[in-house]
């Protein structure tokens, strides 16, 4: 049994390191390897591109920034406490 099994029926452990490819933190020779697999092997080609499509989603959530009313709130409640506690 791979430890691939997990991404799917591919048994090519080298995709073990999809999340490392795509933070970029593989060597060269890594990545190249990897690419290659990608391109060869629909299975993890589909986990690579759901990979990417969540961290988008996950990124551009956090890139929103929260209404000025509700920043207003709560440096409102904010400065409520501490007159509160003096």
């Amino acid at each position: 049994m791979s430890d691939c099994q997990s991404l799917g029926d591919c048994e090519d452990a080298r995709i073990e390191r999809l999340y490392e490819y795509l933070d970029g933190a593989l060597s060269h020779k890594d990545l190249v390897e990897i690419k290659e697999h990608l391109d060869g092997c629909p299975e993890c080609a589909q986990e690579h591109d759901l990979e990417c499509v969540i961290r988008s989603v996950v990124k551009r959530s956090c890139t929103e920034a929260a209404p000025e009313t509700l920043k207003a709130s709560i440096l409102s409640r904010i400065s409520q406490i501490q007159t509160a506690d003096h």
